[in-house]
């Protein structure tokens, strides 16, 4: 399987060259010539990423599948994958076939639609598997050019705005991600993401505009990092082009920005900030731990207020995304791997609500939840695969949220047990805005004229909901299919940490114990003054 990296990562961008190269006019037959070249390169994408993962060694440390040669400029062609992007890859390989099968009705431009959605895929993919920390840059920022078109061409009313604001948010990430970069390579002499693990940054503390930064150039390094992927995630404050983008985006590129945007950005702190600045991430876990914890709690309450199935859908996203963040700066492998377990279920749901968003959109033209009530008489299968959906949304028992919620509420206990009690009111708040949402669409009287004559699931909509609850209920349960290829990875991790804060702690005993002895010093001294004035 020698260079099955780079067939999966440019394989999507192959056919959308071929697209533009060949496919000409706009008439019905070129429209549909678009569809299934895309539908068809999105799915021998997805077959490859099965086979990697197949092979994939779960008992072989470090990187598999490496494939390294001289690229331009001096710098490397590197691609590799582990425990920590193994399963972010096989994710969006297994959403974007389903994201190409629910645009099969887009008429405007199909042709420049379908290749915006090619090269999206390669970008991510290309961004997912990329050990250059250059290459890695140029794949993550190249991703969000095809996404600013899907939204600022095929979106709704307002879609300017909103594709504007996404840019604005990518260039701020871009600029705190480039400027780290340059420091890295500065600092280290190269941009081999594994090279760089093993450079040690410097972690003295430095004053910085009078203040006093523990963990010095690391912390500073990792604060522009973790900052950059934040933005993606998001995370508040810096979170409101995310929610504007979602609710003017069309449905394609709304699922690509909940489930796959979001796990990138993750995955970006899992393979940069954390383990190449540890010392960074220690002192700084716990301000951006807050910052995860305020935007979960924001975002589960807004869910509650939203009149609009897709504005629920987004900051549900918003909130468990947060609670995975929780759990990635726990430094805990339990945490680590239910984050990880979470994110992909995360994907999942979200995947699976908006594509249930786009049923809904496609028969009535709205998501209002107060233009629905009584579906589930006339959609009786829709609503058996929406109810799935949301209970792996809220973590019950048998859905692939379980494990992933049991996972990082066990990391959370051992360090931080009232983050455990924060994390359910987040679920609680969820699982009250979907049954709440659940319940306007699909329960109670069908009196709306407009809804008795509604079908249910076409077949085209049966092959995208379906697969989404199927994997659902394989991951809820065998959670080790994950577990068992994530497992090295965020092992050596938590290790890292662990050997971190025995190091800062030891080095804070001597000053403590000179502290201490100073003071003995100074109450002996005392008593020997106060003894003869008392005489």
């Amino acid at each position: 399987m020698d260079n099955i990296l780079s067939i999966i990562t440019f394989t999507p961008a192959l056919a959308g060259r071929i697209l533009a190269a060949f496919l000409r006019g706009e008439d019905e037959m070129a429209q549909r010539n678009a569809r299934w070249v895309a539908l068809f390169a999105t799915s021998l994408t997805l077959l490859m990423s099965l086979i990697l993962l197949v092979g994939f060694d779960t008992d072989l440390p470090g990187f598999q599948f490496v494939e390294d040669r001289a690229w331009m400029f001096g710098l490397q062609y590197k691609l590799g994958i582990d425990g920590l992007n193994v399963m972010f890859v096989g994710l969006t390989a297994f959403i974007m076939p389903l994201v190409i099968a629910t645009s099969w009705d887009v008429t405007h431009r199909v042709k420049e639609y379908m290749i915006s959605l090619l090269l999206l895929e390669t970008f991510v993919l290309g961004a997912l598997v990329s050990l250059d920390l250059v290459l890695f840059f140029l794949f993550l920022e190249a991703a969000m050019v095809p996404l600013f078109l899907l939204i600022g061409i095929w979106g709704g009313p307002g879609r300017e705005t909103a594709s504007f604001g996404a840019l604005v948010a990518s260039a701020l990430g871009a600029v705190l991600l480039l400027g780290a970069t340059i420091v890295m390579f500065t600092e280290a002499g190269t941009t081999d993401i594994d090279r760089l693990m093993d450079h040690q940054f410097g972690a003295e503390d430095v004053s910085v505009l009078g203040l006093n930064v523990p963990g010095g150039l690391q912390t500073l390094l990792c604060l522009a990092v973790i900052t950059g992927f934040a933005i993606k995630l998001p995370i508040w404050p810096l979170h409101s082009w995310h929610a504007t983008a979602q609710a003017r985006a069309p449905v394609a590129a709304a699922v690509v920005l909940s489930a796959i945007v979001t796990a990138l950005a993750a995955y970006g702190l899992l393979r940069l900030a954390l383990p190449i600045f540890p010392v960074g991430a220690l002192h700084l876990s716990p301000l951006f731990f807050a910052f995860a914890v305020v935007t979960a709690l924001y975002a589960a309450m807004t869910a509650l207020s939203q009149t609009d199935f897709r504005k629920v859908t987004a900051s549900v996203s918003m909130a468990l995304v947060s609670v995975a963040a929780m759990g990635l700066f726990s430094g805990s492998q339990q945490g680590l791997d239910g984050a990880i377990l979470l994110l992909l279920s995360q994907g999942l749901v979200a995947c699976g609500l908006l594509l249930s968003a786009s049923v809904l959109l496609h028969r009535t033209n709205t998501t209002d939840l107060e233009a629905f009530g009584g579906l589930s008489i006339r959609m009786p299968l829709f609503s058996v695969l929406l109810i799935l959906i949301i209970w792996t949304a809220i973590g019950l028992p048998g859905s692939a949220g379980f494990a992933a919620v049991f996972l990082t509420l066990a990391g959370l206990s051992g360090d931080r047990p009232w983050a455990v009690l924060v994390a359910l009111v987040v679920l609680a708040l969820i699982a009250g805005a979907l049954l709440a949402a659940f319940r306007k669409i699909m329960r109670g009287d069908l009196i709306k004229e407009s809804l008795k004559s509604v079908e249910d699931l076409d077949l085209r909509e049966r092959l995208t909901l379906i697969p989404v609850a199927a994997a659902i209920v394989v991951l809820g349960l065998y959670p080790a299919l994950v577990t068992e290829r994530v497992g090295g990875a965020t092992e050596a991790l938590a290790v890292l940490f662990e050997e971190i804060k025995e190091t800062e702690m030891q080095a804070s005993r001597p000053s403590e114990k000179l502290l201490q002895t100073d003071s003995t010093a100074f109450l002996d001294q005392g008593r020997e003054v106060a003894v003869p004035f008392s005489r």
